[in-house]
């Protein structure tokens, strides 16, 4: 499934999921019209959460609520775990490869998981709605996209 779709079918259960609310009357509006006062310009309210308008605020808030955010450290620690052996030997001492990278250079350390994690976003592994503060799965939102649109037909 492509990022537009993705985004397209997000926004759907955002709109199943979120009832219109007229913010000016305080009321639901469950038609897309208000009853009261007749206004179009509704806000998007969950109950319990909130009410905002536009549906970017519902997408996140039903992904942080219905899914996990990738932990993007153990991501790139597993990441190098992999490439390079477990443990590095300096002189007759051990090291746990990872933290002895982690520890000796850390502005590096975070620009490498930086470049890592945008290189998974850019081959479309992982995507945020949020400029990076959370990234998901791909195939995690596939997954939920179906169950939610199957279970909203």
């Amino acid at each position: 499934m492509c990022l537009k779709n993705i985004e397209s079918n997000l926004k759907s259960i955002a709109y199943k999921k979120s009832i219109p609310f007229c913010y000016s009357c305080y009321k639901e509006a469950p038609s897309g019209v208000c009853k009261t006062c007749h206004s179009d310009d509704l806000m998007r309210l969950i109950p319990g959460v909130g009410c905002e308008y536009g549906t970017e605020w519902v997408v996140e808030e039903l992904l942080k609520e219905d899914l996990e955010a990738v932990d993007t450290e153990e991501i790139f620690e597993q990441m190098i775990e992999e490439c390079y052996e477990e443990t590095t030997k300096v002189g007759f001492m051990e090291f746990s490869t990872v933290e002895l990278m982690k520890n000796n250079d850390p502005i590096y350390w975070s620009m490498a998981q930086s470049e890592y994690v945008d290189g998974l976003a850019q081959d479309e592994q992982l995507i945020s709605f949020d400029n990076g503060s959370n990234y998901y799965w791909i195939h995690d939102l596939e997954s939920y996209i179906e169950e939610n649109l199957e279970g909203a037909a």
